[in-house]
């Protein structure tokens, strides 16, 4: 899977004379130019939405979910991610040199990994609901930012590896990681809408954490299934494809839709809570905020 991205974006013999990515599918460049408005709506979208997402955590970090601190670090990597669409369209597009095609796999590398916080949201929604005793026992947030620093080694020493573009059966890394954080979250979130469902019909007497943890399961799940199941779905089956078609549609369609939930992620977010401005423009209302 990530071989067959690595060969489109750098061949092996590259050379200054060698074909453009676009060049190369330019009887099929459809999905890539789809591809590239995605990226470049992930940039003027997903950066100022993710910026939001940071200011609103760190105002109201004195009434912030235990899962907070995941949020603003996967912020944090989908800014750096987003940052990248003018490069990438320079090296699809136009260029032919292979130099800067490393700080492209490296940023890659960074996204790749970003289901790994996603899991982290995961297990302490998971936690929170299924296993509340064990949840208040590490409810200490220095845990939380201790797993955050770990994340990030592995997160950029895949990075690193994935730049360096020559390490045989690299691939494999990513098919393993990406099929065990998509299992996991399901899981997880299956697991909690099981426990919320058996908390009663009246969704008012709802536990405070649970009720966190339900709107946090809605935004994970949309993002699974909408951004990472394309992935998980189609990339098993890329034998049944010819190599133009992997390369130049499936890849590209798969890709571009894990890559728009640095977009996805943080409207979402934004979704569940209340922005102080869209309140305090239009006070139609007599409702005041405490």
């Amino acid at each position: 899977m990530v071989e067959t991205y690595e060969c489109i974006i750098q061949p092996l013999n590259w050379s200054a004379g060698d074909m453009t990515v676009y060049q190369s599918c330019k009887n099929m460049p459809a999905v890539l130019i789809w591809y590239l408005i995605l990226q470049f709506i992930n940039m003027f979208l997903g950066i100022p939405a993710n910026l939001m997402v940071l200011w609103l955590i760190h105002k109201n970090k004195k009434d912030s979910s235990t899962s907070d601190i995941f949020i603003l670090h996967l912020a944090v990597l989908d800014i750096l991610f987003c940052l990248i669409p003018p490069l990438e369209l320079a090296n699809i597009i136009f260029l032919t040199t292979s130099s800067t095609w490393y700080v492209l796999r490296f940023f890659y590398g960074m996204k790749d990994s970003s289901p790994l916080f996603l899991s982290c949201i995961c297990l302490d929604r998971y936690v929170a609901v299924v296993h509340p005793i064990t949840f208040t026992t590490f409810k200490d947030r220095q845990h939380r930012a201790f797993v955050a620093i770990v994340v990030w080694l592995i997160i950029l020493v895949y990075a690193a590896a994935k730049c360096v573009g020559n390490i045989a059966h690299f691939e494999k890394v990513f098919t393993a990681m990406i099929l065990t954080a998509f299992v996991f979250m399901i899981f997880c979130n299956i697991a909690i809408l099981w426990v919320l469902r058996q908390s009663g019909p009246c969704r008012d007497e709802m536990h405070s954490v649970k009720k966190r943890a339900f709107k946090m399961v809605l935004i994970i799940l949309v993002i699974i299934v909408f951004n990472y199941f394309p992935p998980v779905a189609l990339f098993p089956f890329r034998d049944c494809f010819s190599p133009d078609v992997f390369q130049c549609y499936i890849h590209y369609f798969a890709f571009g839709l894990m890559d728009l939930s640095s977009s996805v992620q943080p409207v979402l977010y934004l979704s569940k809570k209340k922005l102080p401005w869209s309140l305090s423009c239009c006070p139609t209302s007599p409702i005041h905020i405490q």
